[in-house]
């Protein structure tokens, strides 16, 4: 059929009226993604990817049964089930490596391109499922507000000896606590801040649960302390806090770093969810796990498979990527182990190594996409113009000129009212032939 176009079907005969009848049922609908303003994201070539074998046994039926469900990322269904049931089944249940204990205590934070990720959507089911798992825990041990290391002790403190037969304070039997943090950013500043704790009890929290604070006035210390963490973060927040906090000290390394996005649209929600029998399965994990008091040891295949990637996984990668994955083999260790306990096993077989090794990958090619370009962030190049220009100042075109006219303005003012905070430079106006030039020095 020949098709007319509109001064081709007037001259036909059609009226104006039959012509928008017929398009308005003819035409498709309009996509949202095509009237919605784009939000700015990186491009997501090298987005990771999760292989099958982390989806093993139980983690894996628990992430089949809520994915159809959710708008969230499959990827942080199963992180926020592995560190939340780590942080449920206490510190009983452990590896070894060497003389170094290893409870199945997980740091983990979910990082979105942009604030519709679903970061937080996942955590809702998973929480909802081991409610029922463990309702005391999810009602009294889940908790949020990392401030201060001395804050963090406080909820697993032990008593004091003065205090034994009465206690001047909360001291709670269970040391378990899964700590959640919607918004990491904000306590990336506070751990930057001068004589806050935060940075180095969390370190502890992570190597042995045994914690202390020597206060001049009332020091305070925890021993078996099993606190986990959940935390979101968007990437450009990550990225612009990135050098507030000592990353190559350790504390950015005791995290995993999990990209995660939208997996689905679903405007009416997803429903309600069966979980049939997963529950009961759960439950019997917890209770293996608790009765645990040997070490969860690999089992003479897993061993030869472990020596094989072993070299690999303790292999120092340079620069700010590296000194983020610098812990492969004790996350390696911690997953393989809590996979096993998922799966009713005293020891790592191969597919419980294998399942960790997978997450693994998946947190690291996570980290190598957010941080293999970060090690000069854009707050570091606007300075180094600054100074490079020294007496003569750069004005905020001038800037804009250095960074290759790719940085929206908006973003630029962002930065330098961040640096302007910091001290780093000074601003002046300065007269020219036209309107006055706002014009900043390096200090």
């Amino acid at each position: 059929m020949q098709k007319l176009g509109l001064d081709d079907a007037l001259a036909h005969g059609y009226t104006v009226e039959a012509l928008v009848s017929v398009a308005s049922r003819e035409m498709p609908p309009i996509p949202l993604s095509a009237v919605l303003p784009k939000e700015e994201s990186r491009p997501t070539s090298d987005w990771p990817t999760l292989s099958q074998a982390a989806l093993y046994g139980l983690p894996g039926d628990v992430v089949a049964t809520i994915e159809p469900h959710t708008e969230a990322d499959p990827v942080a269904l199963l992180i926020n089930l592995l560190v939340g049931f780590g942080n449920v089944i206490d510190r009983n249940a452990h590896a070894t490596a060497e003389q170094t204990r290893h409870a199945l205590v997980i740091f983990a934070v979910i990082v979105g391109e942009t604030s519709k990720a679903r970061k937080g959507t996942s955590l809702g089911w998973i929480r909802d499922l081991l409610s029922r798992v463990d309702p005391v825990w999810n009602k009294t041990r889940v908790m949020g507000g990392l401030s201060s290391g001395e804050g963090v002790i406080s909820v697993v403190r032990d008593p004091k000896e003065e205090e034994e037969e009465d206690p001047s304070g909360p001291v709670n039997d269970d040391k378990r606590v899964l700590v959640v943090e919607e918004e990491f950013g904000s306590v990336l500043r506070r751990s930057s801040a001068p004589h806050n704790t935060l940075s180095t009890t969390l370190r502890q929290v992570w190597d042995s649960g045994d914690l202390r604070i020597m206060n001049k006035n009332s020091p305070i210390q925890a021993t078996g302390a099993h606190i986990s963490i959940l935390a979101h973060i968007t990437r450009p927040e990550l990225l612009r806090h990135l050098n507030e906090v000592e990353y190559a000290n350790g504390f950015g390394n005791r995290f995993l770093w999990i990209l995660a996005r939208r997996s689905k649209v679903l405007p009416h929600g997803g429903g309600a969810i069966q979980y049939g029998d997963l529950v009961p399965r759960l439950r019997r994990a917890l209770e293996f796990g608790s009765s645990l008091k040997d070490p969860i040891n690999r089992d003479r295949e897993a061993s030869r498979r472990w020596e094989v990637v072993y070299e690999e996984l303790s292999e120092g990668k340079p620069g700010l990527y590296g000194a983020i994955i610098g812990r492969a083999e004790a996350y390696v260790l911690r997953l393989s182990a809590l996979y096993a306990v998922l799966d009713l096993s005293p020891v790592v077989r191969v597919e419980h190594l294998d399942a960790a090794l997978a997450v693994w990958s998946y947190a690291e090619a996570s980290a190598a996409n957010i941080f293999a370009q970060a090690g000069v962030t854009l707050s570091d190049r606007i300075l180094t113009a600054i100074r490079a220009a020294g007496s003569e100042g750069l004005s905020k075109t001038q800037i804009n000129e250095a960074l290759g006219h790719h940085t929206r303005g908006t973003r630029i003012d962002e930065e330098l009212r961040y640096l302007e905070d910091k001290g780093l430079f000074t601003k002046r106006e300065e007269q020219t032939k036209g309107r006055p030039t706002l014009m900043f020095y390096a200090t």
